[in-house]
């Protein structure tokens, strides 16, 4: 695993969030997430990106699932592993309530469907993202995220 915070917060949020789905806990709950940290072992200087990437995650989750599944070219997001489901929600919920650049989010969501999912979800999960995102139907702040291809997105 990565050294740093914050791919360490969202790789400790995607397992949070499987167990979440696993669990059937659809809204953010302090109690199950403070036992999760604490189960797990999150590093406290991870705690805070990661409670706010799966806030956001939870908080988000009906508005952005008919979006999501709308990318997966016929593909209902039930279809559609634990794991990618996790990852395709948190990258979007960072895209719209983070100052986070495009291509980190992407980059990592895309290292975190490999690590979690089967071979072909790294490619998935960067081809639904990027096309949300070229769509300009992410949301987000405004700020000048680039996608994948590098040129800037456009409002």
């Amino acid at each position: 695993m990565s050294d740093n915070p914050n791919t360490i917060a969202r790789d400790f949020a995607v397992q949070f969030l499987y167990q979440c789905e696993s669990e059937k806990v659809y809204y953010f709950s302090p109690s199950h997430f403070e036992t999760f940290a604490d189960n797990f072992n999150v590093p406290s200087y991870s705690l805070k990106m990661m409670r706010e990437l799966v806030r956001a995650t939870l908080d988000k989750r009906n508005d952005n699932d008919p979006l999501i599944e709308t990318f997966t070219k016929n593909w209902k997001l039930t279809r559609l592993s634990v794991t990618d489901r996790a990852v395709l929600r948190m990258a979007l919920a960072e895209l719209q309530a983070f100052e986070t650049p495009v291509k980190v989010i992407l980059n990592e969501a895309v290292e975190l469907a490999k690590k979690y999912g089967n071979e072909q979800s790294g490619a998935f999960v960067n081809g639904v993202l990027d096309a949300i995102i070229k769509s300009g139907q992410a949301g987000g702040d405004g700020n000048d995220h680039q996608s994948v291809s590098g040129r800037e997105k456009k409002d």
